[in-house]
């Protein structure tokens, strides 16, 4: 029969938010248009604004509210909590009309039938006023879990009306000028996906970082959502690359395994059913909480979710998604979406660089949220009575943050906690307010006292620090738009996964350089030879350090090629479908006998920069083995990621013969040159690889200069040598003789030429001469990109120098 007071998720869409808040009208619309394509969401009803409406005016309350409400100030944080208890018990004391109960009573056994009398349900408050690509209000009304019994869902519906005036919510709707009572709460009922015996979590069909959009971003932990949501934890999580997912691989790009110390489960107290966390056992901490399967599986709903509402936007949305595991049925539901509000609202074409100015002791180092950084007297909050001392412009120091806590985050320069992940609620609210947070540092609230002077710095990669003292730091504003494109291909040099996304924003035409030898020594960590023989390890410390980093892999070899492949597959994905120069390793022996049971596989060199390095060592029976699993990661990159914009480069081939034997084992590992579009260049660094160039050229695509190595071999000068270092000059007669002979001698030969080398970052003039010699690419760091383009253009156009 017609219901007034009910719409069955199968009857809504996103044109019924007036009617039923934001979040039920995204579930409607998914149910009734996204379940048939695959992504499953749970069935249930809302409760409409409409009957929040009658149950207030029936019940008389309106003036008392009203009288309340009238002249708050949201910045007298008591005052504010005051009344906000007052409003809440207000609401939550006026009864549901008859009429109202009735419905709800008559929905709720229909679900009952459709799912079963083990039924539980999820009761969650939906706003009018929430959830659009303007604001998000996530996290600031009530949701009350596994609820069973007619009774009890008619109890929770009260205070989910109720907590329209939580603190936080009223606060955040005098900031954005809302009308408090024009705001009205519906409640949506829907079937409880059982996560607390499995997983949960939240997903974003971009990175929330840097706002780049070609990755869904997926984190989870063990239990309930809650945790993931209010960093309770610090969670796993996934990055899976769009493009590539589109074109039919489905593999994780990266991920990164979270220590998961809690996790939320139901409990009784006081005969009243609740939650509460208990501790995550041993084994499940140590594995991930989604199989890749599930990760890809989330990932494919996020994008169907995403393509549905930007078509029906007109124009991209991505989106915010929550999502559980059903630890009955084992299967995986999308239970909320939402519009993503933060990193999708950053200006176009405009990139903010920031850069510390001094270095000083580290407190605490966690995950690191956005990029900027900030300084500040720092707040420790042990208690939430303790808010009320908190001051404009202090760092504030937790255990964790929670909804309530915003007004207090509006004005803070930084936030770190001792838990929580880059999706939890103080990383949503430090992205939303623009400030760095730094979340799962574990001991920050030991490390960091009250009043300290701290620095705040999310601008050196993933990992973020907290440093003792004010340091100096730098601000610019980089409009990206509107700088001319010149000729010459202005490439990028990089080694760091973490980095990779931000880079990519900046105006580009690819990776000239990725240095392998970065992802090994800062993700890996281990020598590839002690990965495949750690026998040979004689030290029983180091074999079991070698063993905690690669537990959960099949064999320690294996946590090597997934660690390296998911390193280079991130710099790949995010300059897709531009050209990625992966140099293969280039470690001298010093260098790979500081690596993690190193030293029982090198030996040691009086000159290890002329010595077993690069290419010498790839088919050499001392080192075959780890080169193995070098073009074994790479294959992965290519063959299973997709991406096939992934070039190889040969670092230091002192001889043709050499690179002969190099290329037939990089074949026999599965990686034929030209075989799948496959390019392999060679680095031209050594003076016989200019001598013989045009025989070099017949077995590789193309040469990268390598101006630091060409230098040292050339001058006679080791460049680790700080005595004879006045004697090394890149523009040097000699050596500029030898890079244009290499220019020539490529193009001659129908070769691309590009130059990786320092000396264009740190000399810009030197950038001129290899425009003036006809180059196709060069490569520099980063933060001399946007200089470098300059003078280039500037070359190009025959400009002065400068």
């Amino acid at each position: 029969m017609p219901t007034r007071y009910i719409r069955w998720f199968s009857e809504l869409g996103l044109a019924d938010v007036p009617l039923v808040g934001g979040k039920n009208a995204s579930l409607g619309e998914m149910f009734r248009e996204l379940s048939p394509l695959g992504v499953r969401v749970p069935d249930g009803f809302a409760v409409t604004a409409d009957a929040y409406r009658l149950t207030l005016e029936r019940s008389g309350v309106l003036p008392a509210l009203r009288a309340t409400l009238d002249g708050l100030d949201v910045d007298d944080l008591d005052g504010l909590a005051r009344r906000a208890q007052r409003a809440r018990d207000i609401v939550a004391g006026a009864a549901l009309p008859d009429e109202l109960a009735t419905e709800i009573r008559a929905a709720y056994r229909r679900l009952r039938d459709e799912y079963g009398d083990a039924l539980t349900v999820a009761v969650r408050s939906s706003a009018t006023a929430e959830d659009s690509a303007e604001a998000s209000f996530a996290g600031q009304h009530e949701t009350f879990l596994n609820v069973a019994g007619e009774a009890r869902v008619l109890d929770a519906v009260r205070h989910c009306f109720a907590s329209l005036f939580r603190d936080r919510a009223i606060a955040y709707r005098a900031q954005r000028g809302i009308d408090h009572l024009k705001v009205l709460q519906s409640v949506g009922i829907m079937k409880m996906v059982r996560s607390d015996r499995a997983s949960s979590g939240v997903m974003f069909t971009l990175d929330t970082e840097t706002g780049f959009r070609d990755v869904v971003f997926v984190t989870g932990a063990w239990g309930l959502g809650e945790n993931v949501v209010q960093g309770t934890v610090d969670p796993d999580e996934f990055h899976v690359f769009k493009p590539t997912l589109a074109a039919g691989h489905r593999t994780v790009l990266r991920r990164s395994l979270g220590s998961k110390e809690v996790r939320m489960v139901y409990a009784s107290r006081a005969g009243r059913d609740t939650t509460c966390n208990m501790p995550t056992a041993a084994e499940d901490r140590v594995r991930y909480c989604l199989d890749d399967d599930e990760v890809i599986e989330l990932a494919q709903a996020g994008v169907a979710i995403e393509a549905h509402y930007s078509a029906r936007a007109g124009h991209p949305v991505p989106m915010d998604i929550e999502w559980a595991k059903d630890g009955l049925d084992g299967r995986l539901y999308i239970v909320q979406a939402r519009p993503e509000t933060v990193a999708s609202q950053r200006p176009a074409g405009v990139v903010d660089d920031y850069r510390l100015g001094g270095s000083g002791p580290v407190l605490a180092r966690g995950r690191a949220v956005g990029s900027r950084i900030a300084t500040g007297r720092a707040r420790v909050i042990g208690d939430i009575a303790q808010l009320g001392d908190f001051r404009p412009g202090e760092v504030l120091v937790a255990d964790t943050t929670m909804p309530d806590w915003g007004t207090v985050m509006k004005i803070a320069a930084a936030v770190v906690t001792n838990r929580g992940g880059r999706t939890c609620h103080a990383a949503i609210v430090a992205r939303e307010q623009g400030i760095p947070a730094v979340v799962g540092c574990e001991t920050a609230t030991t490390a960091i006292r009250s009043g300290d002077a701290v620095t705040v710095c999310c601008a050196e990669g993933s990992e973020g620090r907290v440093y003792a003292g004010t340091l100096p730091f730098t601000r610019q504003a980089v409009e990206t738009a509107g700088l001319g494109r010149p000729r010459t291909r202005l490439m990028v040099n990089l080694g760091n996964p973490d980095a990779a996304f931000q880079t990519a924003m900046l105006p580009n035409d690819g990776v000239g350089l990725a240095r392998m030898e970065f992802i090994v020594a800062e993700h890996i960590r281990v020598h590839p030879m002690a990965l495949v023989h750690p026998e040979r390890v004689e030290d029983a410390a180091v074999r079991a350090q070698i063993a905690q980093l690669t537990r959960g892999h099949a064999t320690p070899a294996a946590y090597f090629v997934r660690q390296l492949a998911e390193g280079v597959g991130t710099i790949a994905a995010a300059f897709y479908p531009k050209p990625v120069i992966v140099r293969l390793s280039d470690f001298k022996t010093n260098e790979y006998a500081s690596l993690l049971g190193g030293r029982w596989f090198e030996p040691v060199e009086a000159n290890p920069m002329i010595g077993f390095r690069g290419a010498s060592r790839y088919a050499h029976p001392a080192y075959a083995e780890g080169f193995a699993l070098e073009c074994a990661a790479m294959k992965r990159v290519r063959d299973e990621m997709g991406l096939t914009n992934v070039k190889l480069m040969i670092p230091f081939c002192r001889r043709v013969q050499e690179a002969e034997g190099v290329l037939a084992a990089m074949a026999s590992h599965g990686l034929v040159r030209g075989e799948g579009g496959l390019e392999i260049y060679v680095m031209c660094e050594i003076p016989n690889n200019v001598i013989q160039i045009d025989a070099f050229a017949r077995l590789f695509d193309g040469f990268s200069i390598g101006s630091n190595d060409l230098t040292q071999l050339v001058l006679g000068v080791d460049r680790d040598s700080e005595l004879v270092a006045f004697d090394f000059d890149e523009r040097d007669p000699g050596v500029l003789a030898l890079i244009r002979q290499t220019i020539e001698g490529a193009h001659r030969n129908g070769r691309h030429v590009g130059l990786c080398g320092q000396a264009p970052s740190d000399h810009p003039d030197f950038a001129r001469i290899l425009v003036e010699l006809g180059i196709d690419s060069i490569s520099v760091t980063p933060d001399t990109l946007l200089q470098i383009r300059r003078t280039v253009l500037d070359a190009e156009r025959g400009g002065p120098a400068r």
